[in-house]
């Protein structure tokens, strides 16, 4: 029997002093906090990952993605397990192959990357592939079930696991590759850029802070029924971008509208709209699950969905709600024109005007001319000027407009002398009445005043 030869144990080195002030100094610099900050991209981001959807990061290099998710995954309180998608084989995603011993009865196993055992036996963590543009076509291919199912070989992710991807550019990517549309499709895709104040406060040592979404509880059943009406909605008014996949190859490996982004545009919408976010937030996320394009034509719906209803307006204009936006509010009242012209009877015009009184009240008057003008071309030649055309007259000169307007319709020049009427807020002089049919006695007081 042979004895083996003991070694003595290694006597650590000692220490150099100026290494272990060095470290200090490390420390030092490394120590940052955290503060509540307005941040629109990290809002999208945090939002995404409590909706449960994959992220994809696109940046140039440098621009703080990998930084933005450490700090996400310290403040979740999430094991974050890295994996750079372009050092890894196809197989690292799908399963290495285990003979065991009977293979012709129990078949061939797929055995897991430890990474993936780890985050399964977790039960929870954010899984960061990072460089994603630069793995080969057959990595991207291996990662799909990744993305979409969660499963890695035999392994089945848990719920508590989020996925998010980080990408540079192909321009600026080492030895880069367009992303796959399959692959390109299973993504939300935010586009990370720098903000020069939470750059020049984070070097000085305070960071944005990364916080889920506070869900309102009151709030999601009706969420849920908004952003299904909102999405069913626009698609019914545009089936032809229920699936449009890009027709040149760098489009194809961003955000594009299918059936699979569409579903992820409406959960983002649910969740935005229950926690009860900003649009410009909204529409980060809206336009990184369907494209820029699209995107944009679904705010543009969810605007309209958000205006009032004309027919309510006409209804009540003295108590009109308004939206406070100025693009919504003249929206609101060209809808307001529309529906009058869509049934024009004297009754319904009048209260038009009331409407439009209602909004130089509540608002900025120059956003009463266009409508005003439109509204006043709807003038039958036997309805009276109302006197709600007085309060409008002096703010935006609306006799000229109104004269002119019904010269065009007509096709008579009788309008353009009695404008002096109506182009200053001083009571209305009497004047001989314009050549009319005969009115009811009730109105002629009101005719003689008022219709010239």
């Amino acid at each position: 029997m042979t004895s083996a030869t003991l070694l003595p144990a290694p006597v650590p080195a000692p220490t150099d002093p100026q290494l272990a002030v060095a470290e200090d100094l490390l420390t030092l610099l490394r120590t940052t906090v955290t503060e509540p900050r307005p941040d629109e991209q990290l809002e999208a981001l945090t939002l995404a990952v409590a909706a449960d959807l994959p992220v994809l990061l696109w940046g140039e290099p440098g621009i703080g993605k990998t930084a933005a998710l450490t700090q996400l995954a310290e403040t979740l309180d999430l094991p974050l397990t890295t994996v750079i998608a372009s050092v890894h084989e196809p197989t690292d995603f799908s399963g290495l192959p285990i003979v065991g011993d009977d293979p012709e009865t129990r078949g061939v196993p797929m055995a897991p990357p430890q990474w993936a055992v780890e985050l399964v036996r977790a039960g929870r963590g954010l899984l960061f592939l990072d460089e994603l543009s630069t793995a080969t076509p057959a990595v991207q291919a291996a990662l799909l079930r990744v993305v979409l199912e969660r499963r890695v070989a035999a392994l089945q992710l848990p719920p508590g696991v989020r996925i998010v991807a980080a990408a540079n550019p192909r321009a600026s990517a080492a030895d880069g590759w367009e992303l796959s549309p399959p692959l390109a499709n299973r993504f939300v895709h935010l586009y990370w850029v720098h903000d020069r104040e939470v750059v020049v406060r984070g070097l000085g040592g305070v960071w944005p802070r990364a916080e889920l979404p506070r869900l309102l509880p009151e709030r999601l059943s009706e969420a849920v029924a908004y952003a299904r009406r909102a999405v069913c909605g626009f698609l019914e008014a545009r089936p032809t971008l229920i699936h449009r996949l890009p027709s040149t190859e760098t489009r194809r490996g961003g955000a594009w509208p299918s059936p699979r982004s569409w579903e992820a545009a409406l959960t983002l919408l649910a969740f935005g709209t229950a926690a009860d976010v900003s649009k410009g937030v909204l529409a980060l996320l809206v336009r990184g699950a369907v494209g820029d394009g699209p995107g944009f034509e679904l705010l543009a719906h969810i605007d309209r969905m958000d205006l009032p209803d004309p027919e309510s307006l006409l209804a009540d204009p003295a108590s009109a709600e308004l939206p406070e936006r100025g693009d919504l509010r003249q929206a609101a009242l060209e809808a307001v024109v529309a529906a009058v012209g869509a049934r024009p009877r004297r009754e319904r015009w009048e209260a038009g005007w009331a409407v439009l009184v209602r909004a130089l009240e509540t608002g900025a008057p120059d956003l009463l001319v266009a409508p005003a003008t439109a509204l006043a071309a709807l003038r039958r030649d036997e309805w009276e000027v109302p006197e709600a055309v007085e309060r409008l007259a002096g703010v935006i000169g609306l006799a000229q407009r109104a004269a002119r307007s019904v010269d065009v319709v007509t096709g008579s020049p009788k309008s353009a002398a009695p404008t002096a009427a109506f182009t200053s807020g001083s009571p209305r002089s009497p004047r001989s009445p314009r050549p009319a049919a005969p009115a009811p006695a009730a109105n002629s007081a009101r005719t003689t005043a008022t219709c010239r």
